[in-house]
């Protein structure tokens, strides 16, 4: 019953239309902005929460690109997930740019390929911190070498193998780029009648700024779409999140360099004869020979240990 106005409700409404508070005219074009047109002969299979959960997979993606593209560039990189919707290949395609920067990705096991639109500045940028410059944009634009497109190819491949540690929570993907395009005419993956899910990044190299889009048409994720919803992917985060921090730390640990020691035992003798030992002096330790050895890792004392050898190795 919350549509339903009280009587001072409504006795408000009407003092605020006689004292022109209120516009009707106004209040009617704000009744039919929200109404939305929808074709019944395209439905869009991407809902809200298919595409919630992608948006989490790009943050974490994001992240990968903010700690890792810094090392090649040599600038502070700033990533932020601005939106994502669903469109037709159609609408994404028409609204590219040429020349434009686009890397057509082989999303394996999935069939079919997804792609990464790359604004040009960025793609200037990138080439001129790669040759040694400030990362400045050009003024005008145009077609790319096949030098600065070589140049532009290693940085993409970067960000297509940071693909595999956010998508491992819905399926263990193997991406591979196969090319780059830098015009959308021979980028037709797939039909333009089919619906695709756009994920919209802002990149910013620097004091540079520009989008990225990633193109998933619905064919190629069609296999996995049940798992794109929130709860199996925080599920499936949290059973894994355990693992896969411990093996890091196992693995940091034993590239870890710590000295070990063993205290055979303790004895007290002057400086003269501190001064004058010799190879084959005895010194007398006040431990015996089958008692226990102190084994210090660092400065702690962890283990006790008995004297022995293996083989020739005492």
């Amino acid at each position: 019953m919350s549509d339903v106005l009280s009587q001072s409700e409504i006795d408000n409404l009407l003092q605020a239309l006689n004292s022109g508070e209120v516009d009707v005219e106004e209040m009617k074009k704000n009744s039919e902005n929200q109404v939305k047109s929808y074709d019944f002969t395209r439905p869009s299979k991407f809902s809200k929460e298919h595409l919630r959960t992608l948006e989490m997979i790009f943050e974490q993606y994001g992240r990968l690109l903010s700690t890792n593209l810094p090392v090649y560039l040599r600038k502070n990189i700033q990533i932020e997930v601005m939106n994502s919707e669903a469109v037709t290949y159609m609408e994404f395609s028409n609204a590219l740019s040429n020349p434009v920067i686009l890397g057509i990705v082989d999303f394996s096991p999935l069939k079919g390929n997804i792609i990464m639109e790359m604004a040009t500045k960025l793609g200037y940028t990138i080439v001129d911190r790669m040759l040694g410059g400030a990362g400045e944009p050009l003024d005008k634009v145009r077609d790319f070498s096949e030098i600065e497109l070589l140049i532009i190819e290693r940085i993409m491949n970067i960000c297509v193998n940071l693909l595999r540690e956010p998508w491992k929570n819905v399926l263990d993907v193997s991406p591979r780029l196969e090319r780059i395009e830098t015009n959308s005419q021979f980028a037709q993956i797939i039909s333009p009648s089919e619906m695709i899910a756009i994920i919209t990044i802002n990149m910013k190299i620097g004091d540079v700024e520009g989008l990225m889009n990633v193109c998933l048409p619905y064919i190629t994720l069609e296999p996995v779409m049940d798992k794109l919803n929130t709860k199996f992917w925080y599920s499936n985060l949290q059973d894994k999140n355990d693992m896969i921090y411990g093996d890091t730390i196992e693995h940091l640990i034993s590239k870890a360099i710590i000295p070990i020691r063993v205290v055979l035992g303790n004895s007290t003798i002057s400086v003269s004869d501190f001064a004058t030992l010799q190879p084959g002096d005895i010194v007398r330790l006040d431990t015996k020979v089958d008692q226990e050895l102190s084994v210090y890792v660092g400065d702690i004392q962890k283990f006790n240990a008995l004297p022995g050898s293996v083989s020739p190795k005492y």
